[in-house]
Formats: C-alpha cells, structure tokens, sequence
C-alpha cells in the first residue's frame, strides 16, 4: 500500500513539473546529442561526439552544434574529418558551452542523459579529454523525460526501444530518424551529415512527447490501473484530489455552518 501511495504521489509530483516547464517554455530547452557507439568501444576511451542540438521549448528555435558545420566553415573537406576529429570535435564544445554559461537557469529536458556513457557527464568528460573545462548544468535543471514517463505511465508504458517506440505510438515523423544501431553504422561510415540531422529530428520529436504529455493527449501502453496503481487506498487519495469532492466538502462545511448560526438565532429569539 505504501508503495501505491509513493508512487501516486511521485506521479502528481512530475505533472505539476510538466505543467511548470510548460509555463516556462521561454526558459526551458530540450536537448539531445549523437555520438560514436559506445557499445563496442574496447579501448576504455569515451566516445567522439558529433552533434549536439538545442530547440527552445516555446519558439522552437533550434541550435545545434556539429563536427561537419566546424569543418565547413574552416575549410576542411568532410572526408579529411578524421585526421582533424579532435580539434573539430574541441571546437564544436568551445561552442556549446559558451552557450550553456549563458542559460545556466534554463531548464534542459532530455531522453536518458544520465551517466559517462551516455549524458551531460560522457558531454563534460569528452570536454576535459579535450582540455577544456565545462560548465556543468545544475541537477534541479535537468529533467529526464524518459524516467518522467515512467513514473507517469508505469513502467511498461511502452516497449523497447523507448523513443523509436514511443515517437511511432503517436504518429510523430521519424523521417532521418536513425536508430542506436543505425547511428553506429553512420559514424563508422563518416555520414556525419546523416548524424546530425538525426539529432535534429530526435530533439523536435522530444519536444512533440513533452507537448503531448503536458495536454494529455500521450499514447501510451498503459491501461488506466497500469498508469495509477489501483488499490483502495490509490482510489481514497484520487477521491481526496477531486476537486468535485473537496467542493462537496466545502459546500456542506458552508451548510453546517449556516444551520447552526440559524439554530442560534432561533434561540435567541
């Protein structure tokens, strides 16, 4: 019982943080990022990222960093990319983090971000192997919608892969949208053009799964009892939250108070 309650409660606690982001749209960003596998990687060596991208929850202006765009503009041709990887890859964080020191109070939603492997840390860490020196955004910032949905929807919400499953759920395009798989191959055959806008359509489909969580209009897997955990004791506290009920509560707390004062005046007379 315990549970279902900690659960319902965590579950009110990411709605009024989706509905606060919404509110905040101006100042909260949703970002996503590429980089090589990390899967197969042997040699203990974090993976080489590739592009980054950034869209404004409420304009939906997007920036975006890339190996290819830095290569562009000095000149260098796509496939001399790879003897240069590190000072393009050096340069495309110089930029990124410039841009982060100046939105350290915005809020950054994101899918899986968590760890070195994969996140805003593997970003950082990359960074220092490069010798630069990030700016870390604060954790109360950063939002994980993938964790959020999971607490919202249960945790078989949908099937595995999450956002490939989740974006076909709900019909959103999924056109230059490369898988795990996918983006490995893309890396190894130096389709980092494929890459980025692969980033650029995962960070657009991120911001559609967010808009339609906060409308409720999400598709998900989940049935109703899957979603809440129906027991009594969920069911009691739904009933405590209905803002029907509490108006009942109200209204006839009103009443009593009125008949008494009537009875009183009755007496007095």
């Amino acid at each position: 019982m315990g549970q279902e309650i900690q659960r319902l409660k965590k579950r009110k606690k990411v709605i009024r943080k989706i509905n606060f982001l919404s509110e905040q749209g101006e100042n909260t960003l949703v970002i996503h990022y590429s980089c090589e596998s990390f899967y197969n990687k042997t040699d203990g060596k974090t993976s080489r990222i590739t592009s980054i991208a950034v869209r404004n929850l409420e304009s939906g202006q997007t920036d975006s960093f890339s190996i290819h765009q830095i290569a562009e503009e000095q000149k260098i041709s796509f496939t001399e990319i790879s003897d240069k990887y590190d000072i393009l890859e050096k340069e495309m964080l110089d930029r990124f983090f410039d841009f982060v020191k100046s939105r350290l109070y915005h809020s950054w939603i994101h899918w899986n971000m968590r760890d070195v492997n994969y996140g805003f840390a593997a970003i950082e860490h990359r960074y220092r192997v490069l010798g630069g020196e990030p700016t870390s955004i604060p954790e109360n910032k950063k939002f994980d919608l993938s964790r959020a949905f999971g607490d919202l929807y249960g945790v078989n919400y949908i099937e595995h892969p999450g956002l490939e499953s989740i974006i076909q759920k709900n019909n959103i395009t999924d056109k230059d949208f490369l898988t795990g798989q996918q983006e490995a191959e893309a890396f190894d055959n130096k389709e980092f053009v494929r890459l980025h806008q692969s980033t650029l359509r995962k960070v657009n489909a991120l911001a559609k799964l967010f808009e339609m969580a906060s409308y409720k209009s999400l598709k998900t897997n989940s049935s109703w009892t899957e979603q809440y955990g129906f027991t009594p004791s969920v069911f009691i506290e739904l009933i405590k939250e209905s803002w029907v009920v509490k108006l009942l509560i109200i209204g006839g707390g009103v009443l009593a108070f009125i008949t008494r004062l009537f009875d009183l005046v009755k007496i007095f007379n």
